[in-house]
């Protein structure tokens, strides 16, 4: 199972995060670059699941339970609604 440390040292915060339970999706605005060289934003999106550890840190996994994909569908749709919305505000279509 994969874990990662969640810390705040990079001070960037998503731009939508949404929550059931212990699982959330957060949605990432991202500057690229095209092959010309010039600047987009990219919409990304995270899931994971967040637990505490035996001495009660608190750690992400992108591994779920099966109780957990329920939540996991449930954020996931709202997330994509959120970047669906975004790509057709800024008269794009919802990338593949």
């Amino acid at each position: 199972m994969e874990k990662t440390e969640q810390n705040g040292s990079s001070g960037q915060k998503p731009e939508k995060e949404f929550r059931a339970g212990a699982v959330r999706a957060s949605v990432w605005k991202n500057t690229r670059k095209d092959k010309a060289g010039q600047p987009f934003e990219a919409l990304s999106v995270r899931v994971e699941r967040r637990y505490q550890d035996k001495e009660g840190n608190w750690l992400s996994t992108s591994s779920f339970r099966p109780n957990d994909l329920p939540r996991l569908a449930l954020v996931a749709q709202k997330a994509f609604e959120h970047v669906a919305m975004a790509a057709g505000e800024a008269g794009e279509g919802a990338e593949e």
